[in-house]
């Protein structure tokens, strides 16, 4: 199956700007998807990596909603390593993608992160971000343990 095919049956509909799988879950299937800076109809696209594994969704998922993304905040605020990881990483994100504005995830505000799941999805297929390598150890796993849950 094509890659494309099997992103947009792990989100349950197309994929908007799908540039291709920039990483993979150990069994083979796309985990983080690369976007093209705008969508088919021209429209700014601001997120560069989108994790698309179900399994990693909802882990990150349930990370924020239980106040991850108020607590990554502060943790930025209160740790200079992660505030320089953060913005070594978004200045990264502003040369990947120069023709829009903004860092990781689109963000174009200081102080507060965005989306957990835009920092991990970033973490991954860049590896060396430390604050996004730190939000994924916070979850129980990234994988499933016995087959992949796209199957």
């Amino acid at each position: 199956m094509e890659d494309e095919a099997v992103v947009a049956r792990q989100l349950g509909r197309p994929p908007r700007a799908f540039r291709r799988v920039a990483v993979r879950c150990p069994y083979g299937r796309p985990a983080v998807s690369e976007q093209w800076p705008r969508d088919e109809a021209g429209a700014p696209f601001p997120t560069t990596f989108y994790i698309t594994c179900p399994q990693l969704v909802a882990a990150i998922s349930r990370l924020e909603a239980a106040g991850g993304v108020e607590r990554w905040t502060q943790a930025v605020r209160d740790d200079p390593v992660l505030v320089e990881s953060l913005e070594r990483a978004n200045e990264e994100q502003r040369r990947l993608r120069p023709e829009l504005p903004g860092g990781i995830g689109g963000s174009t505000r200081s102080g507060s992160l965005k989306c957990l799941h835009a920092h991990a999805a970033f973490a991954l297929a860049r590896p060396g971000y430390e604050l996004g390598e730190r939000i994924l150890a916070e979850l129980d796993a990234l994988w499933p343990d016995s087959r992949c849950c796209t199957a």
